[in-house]
């Protein structure tokens, strides 16, 4: 055990067996104390980030029809939509007054929504709202777009940059094996194309973050080869790029899904999983600076922990978040709550943006 602890603190690779150990066989206490000093490493100094941004859903209709989903629609039905410019201006408005200045931009995959619906959207967003930073789509979407309009990924995301894409969020990763990914959400992006999209993404200079929605049908092992993928994918990225500014995990949210009603698959990861998912995530991934904990799905006591575990952001008061909600988040904090929660745990609160700077707001 030693010796692996010495290979994680030296921010050497540790291979899929030694990953394996450690969850399984390792104190919690121990992981716990490794994933704080490797914080400490990547991150000097005290400071807990967080920031204030705003979930606005482009659309709720998606072909992809994933098995833990209860937010999409399907085309033509009754309730779907597509959100409206005035709704935009009205959901923007009330987030630069409460202090933001971004919105995590994301649909479904909707199959009559092409590249240049797209750009004229974020055009126009940009034009109404010059200081908006716009973190938008995600690697499915970027791959449905690229299939819709026969032309690569590449070309894809150069087209929304230029119509003023910030950053790109690590969507649609949930757990990168296809063996998984064929139960969960077959008619989603294969795991080679989520990867492919993100190092094009990163030769691109576009910032992007990682996910990782874990504790359904996947094994350990596909968990820790998920961090050994995106620790990869981090090291071929050219220097400068931004690459994966940070990695985000969660636990499944089952609530009425089809993945708990028809299948029978629950969440059964428990607060002592999650915390050590986060010190495990520290440890295998050396070269991402950034790890945040999901007080959304997890609550605050445990995101406390997380923050003494290895990560150093507890994310977004999330404004209007819909499709992890709709399946069971039940937690909610506004930007007092969410400083306290840092403060209470020993950290000083850094309001930051989607670089992960920290500045005056």
């Amino acid at each position: 055990m030693l010796t692996l602890y010495k290979k994680a603190l030296n921010l050497e690779w540790l291979s899929l067996e030694e990953g394996v150990f450690l969850f399984k066989n390792a104190p919690l206490s121990e992981l716990i104390f490794i994933g704080n000093e490797l914080r400490k490493q990547h991150n000097h100094g005290n400071n807990v980030t967080w920031m204030i941004d705003r979930n606005v859903n482009i659309t709720n209709v998606c072909c992809s029809q994933c098995k833990f989903c209860n937010f999409f629609r399907k085309p033509g039905s009754g309730d779907s939509y597509i959100t409206s410019i005035e709704e935009y201006k009205n959901k923007i408005t009330e987030l630069f007054d409460l202090g933001g200045n971004q919105v995590l931009l994301q649909g479904g995959l909707h199959p009559g929504l092409k590249l240049n619906f797209h750009i004229q959207l974020f055009k126009e967003l940009k034009t109404l709202f010059p200081k908006l930073k716009l973190h938008a789509l995600g690697p499915p979407e970027i791959i449905h777009i690229a299939k819709l309009e026969k032309k690569s990924p590449e070309i894809i995301l150069k087209a929304l940059m230029e119509a003023g894409l910030d950053s790109l969020p690590g969507a649609g990763a949930e757990i990168l094996s296809d063996r998984v990914r064929r139960i969960i959400s077959p008619a989603k992006c294969t795991t080679q194309e989520w990867l492919d999209v993100m190092k094009e993404a990163h030769k691109l200079n576009l910032p992007t973050s990682a996910t990782m929605m874990f504790g359904h049908v996947e094994t350990l092992e596909e968990r820790i080869q998920h961090l050994i993928l995106l620790r990869e994918t981090q090291s071929v990225k050219p220097d400068g790029a931004y690459g994966f500014i940070a990695f985000i995990p969660w636990p499944f949210q089952d609530n009425n899904t089809e993945m708990k009603n028809k299948l029978g698959i629950k969440n059964s990861v428990k607060s002592e999983e999650y915390i050590r998912t986060i010190a495990i995530s520290r440890i295998m991934l050396p070269n991402i600076q950034n790890i945040q904990a999901s007080w959304l799905t997890v609550g605050k006591n445990t995101a406390q922990v997380c923050l003494n575990a290895g990560a150093n952001d507890l994310g977004s008061i999330m404004i209007e978040e819909n499709v992890v909600s709709s399946a069971g988040a039940k937690y909610s904090m506004n930007a007092e709550e969410l400083q306290q929660t840092i403060s209470e745990a020993g950290f000083t609160p850094k309001q930051r943006n989607q670089k992960y700077e920290t500045c005056n707001f």
